[in-house]
């Protein structure tokens, strides 16, 4: 199940991705079937691991094309252990939520994504998680639970601070803020109550069979109750640096060195003519 749509966040074979906060791989794996050079991070060394046999397993029977390539690695999103610049793609899907420091992780992700690279970020929409915080405080007081429940407009802030600039945004998994209700409902460790077991197995069939009718209904609801609110961004490129002229100066100085109230007539000749000598010895 994945909650970035590629068909609005294009990947190309050979883009270096970063995966941060990967949980159990998902949109890596999905990276690595498009061809691209993958690192999946996360703090949790449990899941890594697992991702790492998955990684191994897709390799070993074919699902990945030739020259893709995937690692996964424990680290903290942070401190990222890379240099800048280092990645055309990031992805950090329903994390940052969790971390006190988000304005931090921005930071780093924009540092190691290189001028012109594209980001991903997605985290739980204001309102269908308003609901589950409203239904159940177990839902979100938990160790490493969520710590905060975004506004859209929030989030597009912290990005453009960051250095970012968005260019699209939509709504996912609209199917799936029924089930979590329910959860909040009936106690959010409490699998075995009817209506979440049922929910349960329709969201499975779902994602198992794909049906027209759920992709229909999913593709309605999303607007109005997808459960994760996704953003598109892209990190500008730097401004070019002024071109110099043949003493070595920026264009745009060598000009108003010439001219000047103190300038006197001839002033701006005798300056070409001294620059053309001076071009000529360096020359000789």
């Amino acid at each position: 199940m994945l909650t970035v749509d590629f068909s609005r966040f294009p990947l190309a074979p050979g883009d270096r991705v970063l995966d941060l906060g990967c949980g159990a791989g998902r949109h890596a794996f999905e990276c690595y079937r498009r061809g691209a050079q993958v690192v999946a991070l996360d703090q949790n060394g449990d899941e890594i691991r697992e991702v790492a046999k998955w990684f191994a397993a897709m390799e070993e029977a074919g699902e990945a094309p030739a020259g893709a390539s995937a690692t996964a690695m424990e680290g903290n999103a942070l401190a990222l252990p890379f240099p800048d610049d280092s990645f055309d793609v990031v992805i950090i899907s329903e994390v940052m939520e969790h971390i006190p420091d988000d304005k931090g992780v921005l930071a780093e992700m924009v540092r190691v994504l290189r001028p012109g690279g594209r980001i991903a970020v997605t985290v739980p929409r204001y309102g269908p998680e308003k609901i589950c915080w409203t239904l159940s405080d177990a839902y979100h007081e938990v160790e490493g639970g969520h710590i905060r429940i975004y506004r859209g407009d929030e989030l597009l802030g912290k990005m453009r601070e960051a250095g970012l600039e968005p260019y699209g945004t939509h709504h996912a998994h609209g199917l799936h803020s029924p089930y979590w209700w329910l959860k909040c409902a009936f106690g959010v460790d409490n699998d075995k109550a009817l209506p979440v077991q049922a929910y349960h197995k329709l969201l499975v069939w779902d994602i198992m069979k794909k049906p027209l009718a759920t992709r229909l209904a999913e593709r309605a609801l999303n607007p109005v109750i997808g459960k994760s609110f996704v953003v598109y961004a892209t990190k500008p490129h730097l401004p070019e640096a002024p071109a110099a002229d043949a003493t070595g100066a920026p264009a745009e100085a060598a000009e108003p060195a010439a001219k000047g109230p103190a300038a006197k007539p001839g002033a701006k000749a005798r300056a070409a003519k001294s620059s053309a000598k001076s071009s000529a010895g360096a020359a000789k």
